[in-house]
């Protein structure tokens, strides 16, 4: 079932073995962490992390993202992750923290060669402002965060498809589907032509149910309850 889908699927994390192990799943066409999951996971030099992963890891796609507040030290630090390897991807924010919009230095550093992947939008506006940015530049990504356009309680399924039309101005970048919830995430993302989907670690170990017989599952599930009350030794 996995093999008729289009959409790309990239592993999101910041667990060092985990990503090396999943760089041989054919299944993963790419990596992408940010500073929240490798904070979680417990790392204190962002370099050294990066370039231990870029070691084994010299062909897929990979984002690094950067963490100053101000267009000039962003600036500064997507030039110097961009120089780490020719697969590196530099994840910009859409805006800083006081919202400015980050578009003018998403064009220069795209413009410049940067291949960026700029991260955190909710809205087909800023899917516009961020196409118009990167259409004449490198390769780039624009991440949507559909999983928390979810969390909103908001259908994120019309908003991915509307980005999808936007950026056909902009033939050298790719749509992103950010945060995915579930595995019908993927079959979703695929549907409406979105190119990759970001996955958790936890999310890829449930691929393998995409497509499962609906019988066998709720036999599957009637089983554990009952395996699981066995192990536990309850009684009545």
């Amino acid at each position: 079932m996995i093999d008729d889908l289009s959409v790309k699927i990239f592993a999101d994390g910041a667990d060092l073995d985990g990503i090396l192990a999943l760089a041989a799943d054919k299944r993963i066409s790419g990596f992408t962490t940010n500073p929240t999951l490798m904070w979680k996971a417990g790392l204190t030099d962002y370099e050294e992390f990066a370039k231990r992963l870029l070691e084994r890891i010299t062909e897929h796609p990979i984002s690094f993202e950067v963490f100053a507040d101000d267009a000039c030290e962003m600036r500064r630090q997507a030039q110097m992750i961009s120089g780490w390897g020719k697969n590196v991807y530099v994840k910009i924010p859409v805006s800083t923290t006081s919202g400015e919009s980050m578009a003018p230095l998403v064009r220069e550093l795209s413009e410049d060669g940067v291949k960026v992947n700029v991260t955190a939008l909710f809205t087909t506006a800023q899917v516009e402002l961020i196409t118009e940015a990167v259409k004449d530049g490198a390769p780039s990504y624009i991440s949507v965060f559909a999983g928390r356009i979810a969390d909103a309680g908001i259908d994120p399924v019309p908003i991915m498809a509307r980005a999808v039309d936007i950026m056909v101005q902009a033939p050298r970048s790719e749509l992103i589907w950010a945060s995915p919830r579930e595995v019908l995430n993927v079959v979703q993302a695929d549907q409406v032509g979105c190119h990759i989907i970001t996955v958790t670690h936890d999310l890829i170990k449930k691929l393998d149910q995409l497509g499962k017989d609906l019988l066998q599952f709720s036999l599957e599930t009637v089983q554990m309850f009952h395996r699981d009350a066995v192990a536990a030794g309850f009684s009545l």
